[in-house]
């Protein structure tokens, strides 16, 4: 396993979304350094603040669609939730001391991934047209620019 590489098809076109997916991209590599010292206390530090940022980005993300009036706010929130379950069953198993760096990695790297391509792939346009309060024009280089 090795760090997890930011690339440009993650990025949603919307900056505050995209540098908060990028700072969860960083927790996600601090724990896998603190995993590779095996050192339990660093790995709760780094585990403790990448569940806190990512339950922030989480509201935040919410409350963007909710006030873009995305329509599948409340299957977004459900997706959260579940997620946020199963983050907190590894953290309940590491306090109890199992090893458990390698599959919350894996399920970490892997989720997040597949979320911003699929989940929230789904409410960018939205979200995008309520930011700046203004319809997108057909011309989609016009588009790119403008969130480039």
């Amino acid at each position: 396993m090795a760090h997890l590489k930011w690339t440009s098809d993650l990025n949603t076109g919307i900056e505050v979304i995209d540098n908060q997916h990028r700072r969860i991209v960083d927790y996600i590599n601090a724990l896998y350094d603190a995993s590779l010292t095996q050192n339990r206390d660093e790995i709760a530090k780094v585990l403790e603040q990448l569940v806190e940022y990512t339950l922030s980005h989480f509201a935040f993300e919410e409350e963007m669609q909710a006030e873009a009036g995305y329509p599948f706010v409340k299957a977004h929130q459900k997706v959260h939730q579940l997620f946020v379950r199963r983050v907190s069953e590894f953290k309940q198993r590491f306090e109890r001391g199992e090893d458990i760096a390698e599959p919350l990695l894996s399920l970490l790297r892997t989720w997040l991934i597949n979320h911003i391509r699929r989940d929230d792939a789904d409410y960018v346009d939205l979200v995008k047209k309520n930011v700046l309060k203004i319809e997108p024009k057909p011309d989609k280089k016009w588009w790119k620019r403008l969130f480039a």
